[in-house]
């Protein structure tokens, strides 16, 4: 039976000046799967992420959603968490997701069923300025959440969390698949993405390096290594 892909991105392209931060990238994100987008910071990974979220322009290449070209109306069926959450620290959880809902025309009922998905059901009036940093994760999430996407992006989730939050949104990530949800999840943390992706893809000075599937045996830092010492770029990974 063939693959069937939720995105494919095709010789993506995005420069600034002579500058090419997103490289002919071409990617392929499997249905019903985790894919780990891993590079070190500044690789281009949050660029690409954000074209596929409709937040920039490509200057080349195309995105094929659901195996059709990328229009504004894929936006209806992707959600995403780029960089930090955008909430109302003076609202409670569910205060948060009734603006987004009104915004979205979409009804209470998917209000409940994110804030039970992501573990928020019971923050009650609590404000989410008195938040931890891995509740306000789970709270975007749920944002991204609301409009029931195919596709989850999130962007470097884990940064700044501790061991117990890195391992709570973990597990929470890895449930999405069985939800329907397919997830692409970006990281500099090479650990990180070991114990997430199905899927992984190496980026690293705007050129995909790599491409392929995860077994859980992998030591990701070794590939990681051997990959971008084949690229002869060693030494910017450092």
């Amino acid at each position: 039976m063939a693959e069937r892909y939720v995105l494919q991105t095709e010789g993506l392209t995005k420069r600034y000046g002579k500058t090419a931060v997103v490289d002919r990238v071409s990617i392929g994100v499997r249905e019903g799967t985790v894919y780990g987008l891993l590079g070190p910071n500044g690789a281009g990974k949050t660029t690409l992420l954000r074209m596929i979220a409709g937040l920039g322009r490509p200057d080349g290449g195309r995105i094929l959603f659901d195996g059709k070209p990328w229009s504004r109306e894929c936006l209806g069926r992707i959600g995403a968490l780029i960089e930090a959450p955008a909430l109302y620290g003076n609202l409670t959880a569910r205060e948060n997701l009734k603006v987004h809902a009104l915004m979205l025309g979409l009804p209470d009922s998917r209000i409940d069923e994110a804030l039970e998905t992501v573990g928020l059901a019971g923050s009650g009036r609590k404000r989410a300025a008195a938040f931890s940093l891995g509740m306000k994760q789970r709270l975007g999430i749920a944002i991204a959440l609301l409009k029931q996407p195919r596709l989850l992006i999130l962007d470097e989730p884990t940064n700044g969390l501790d061991p117990l939050g890195i391992r709570e949104l973990r597990a929470l990530i890895r449930s999405f698949p069985a939800r329907g949800v397919t997830v692409l999840v970006s990281s500099h943390a090479l650990a990180e993405i070991g114990q997430l992706a199905d899927d992984i893809g190496i980026i690293h000075g705007g050129k995909l390096l790599h491409q392929g599937r995860l077994d859980r045996n992998t030591d990701v830092e070794a590939l990681f290594m051997d990959v971008v010492r084949a690229s002869g770029r060693e030494a910017d990974a450092r």
